[in-house]
């Protein structure tokens, strides 16, 4: 079955790199039409310019993510550290900013769509972490802190996921990068610090951090010990 990505942009040739390489593209040159199209046509990843007009593609991707866990890819010219973090907070998978080649997009959807069809982890399908305060549950990508459910997007999931693969274990931003983006490009290890302040804000894990534990000039790891006989 072909994989669908709805192109919301006016790039031509966006759309000839993806259907060269098997992808069946739906265009959108505005806002509304683009979740309009979403909604009907149920695509497997968009790619989002945010200079759209009419509808901001900031205020697009908030809609989208209100009833969907659609990959979003999202296209700027704003390279400012504020501005991605404004972007992974709305649910970004992947941020690419302005000028790229087409092929670099092609391969950035395609590590997305590889993360999101299955987690890159080691994990057991269900584990509890912390005498129970952690609890991950990799087949259904749920979280619990306690018997409080934790509602994580799809990157800070694969984070997490990665840093309970090995509790203990020190992983450096680069490494992490992999995981979470699917690829290793340059400039991307600033946004691993954006999702450890995300899932920190979510899972309760205020200053200073007990479940995942800064290591200075390193990167992070998990900082509770995985529990081996308590049932999940």
């Amino acid at each position: 079955m072909s994989t669908t990505v709805l192109v919301v942009d006016d790039e031509a040739k966006l759309r000839d790199y993806l259907e060269r390489d098997g992808y069946t593209v739906l265009e959108a040159s505005d806002g509304r039409t683009a979740l309009d199209v979403a909604t009907s046509s149920r695509p497997d990843l968009v790619v989002l310019d945010l200079g759209l007009p009419g509808l901001p593609g900031e205020e697009v991707a908030r809609l989208l993510r209100r009833n969907s866990d659609v990959p979003i890819v999202m296209l700027t010219a704003k390279a400012s550290e504020n501005d991605r973090v404004m972007g992974l907070k709305l649910g970004a998978d992947d941020y690419v900013v302005k000028p790229f080649s087409p092929r670099e997009l092609v391969a950035r959807v395609e590590a997305v769509l590889r993360r999101s069809r299955g987690p890159r982890t080691e994990t057991t399908a269900s584990a509890s972490y912390g005498a129970g305060r952690l609890r991950i549950d990799t087949e259904r990508r749920e979280v619990h802190t306690g018997d409080r459910p934790v509602d994580l997007t799809r990157s800070e999931f694969d984070l997490l996921a990665a840093l309970a693969s090995r509790p203990g274990r020190v992983w450096s931003r680069t490494e992490l990068v992999g995981r979470v983006q699917g690829h290793t490009f340059d400039a991307y290890e600033r946004t691993i610090d954006v999702h450890v302040k995300n899932l920190r804000h979510k899972l309760g894990d205020s200053p200073p951090s007990e479940v995942i534990v800064t290591v200075p000039g390193v990167g992070y790891k998990l900082g509770v010990e995985r529990d081996p006989d308590r049932p999940a």
